[in-house]
């Protein structure tokens, strides 16, 4: 006898099938392009010193010090990583357009619960008598401007600091680690994502745009950090990305 539609094996299949889908390289690339699009568009348009997001300067300093300084060499590099990524998995190479919906929905979700998360950890710090804690944005850099360049920078960070902490650092520490001769991949895990998320949380406060040490957005950072590196694992850098701009956006522009 044939199954109904409304089964429960067609439904798991579903939710299996999105699962797998939007946690591919091709799908993350076509989710974020906008994204992308948006930023380094809105770069040229309202100006690199108003905008730019801290991550992009970083990482076109490291471009310019090994001689390639080209303007778009950046963009052009996170597509052809995220392609490239893509081919190693060998899935398939196609998308399905209702996979990105219910993706932007997620990143969504998961951007209102790291700003749940905030919220308790700045009443727990309250209650502490650390006074009373307002929310950091995730932005690397100085935020300035009117509400279309902070929403321009907060796409730059969804972008750029994902790539260089997620998708960059990430992989680089669990590759260290095994090296150093941590045998157990869970254990190399953990570490890979402690010191990413502590990179990320530190970086807020370096360099000339950098902000004052503060425990509270130091600590919370480094908890959006791992947030972003389990994220970013379990559900991929697509994802991970929306989430990181959709906290920005609700912290920053509401």
């Amino acid at each position: 006898m044939p199954r109904s539609a409304n089964s429960p094996n067609v439904k798991t299949s579903s939710v299996g099938g999105y699962w797998r889908q939007s946690r591919r390289p091709l799908t993350s690339l076509v989710f974020v392009l906008p994204l992308l699009l948006v930023y380094e568009g809105g770069v040229l348009a309202l100006g690199p010193s108003a905008v730019r997001n801290g991550a992009d300067v970083w990482l076109r300093h490291l471009l310019n010090l090994s001689g390639f300084g080209e303007y778009f060499l950046l963009p052009l590099l996170t597509v052809a990583a995220l392609l490239a990524w893509h081919h190693l998995t060998h899935e398939p190479w196609k998308i399905s357009l209702p996979v990105l919906y219910v993706m932007l929905l997620e990143s969504i979700c998961f951007g209102l619960l790291l700003l749940v998360i905030a919220q308790f950890q700045a009443r727990a710090l309250a209650m502490a008598g650390s006074g009373s804690p307002s929310f950091a944005v995730l932005s690397l850099g100085e935020v300035i401007g009117n509400w279309l360049g902070r929403l321009v920078t907060y796409f730059g960070a969804g972008i750029y600091e994902e790539v260089m902490f997620r998708l960059l650092l990430l992989p680089l520490l669990y590759g260290a680690a095994k090296v150093a001769g941590v045998a157990q991949k869970r254990d190399r895990a953990v570490i890979a994502v402690l010191l990413s998320s502590l990179a990320f949380s530190a970086a807020h406060y370096l360099g000339p745009a950098g902000e004052a040490f503060d425990l509270f957005s130091f600590c919370f950072r480094f908890s959006a950090g791992a947030f972003f590196a389990v994220v970013f694992v379990l559900r991929g850098f697509g994802i991970a990305a929306g989430a990181h701009a959709a906290y920005d956006i609700f912290v920053g522009l509401f």
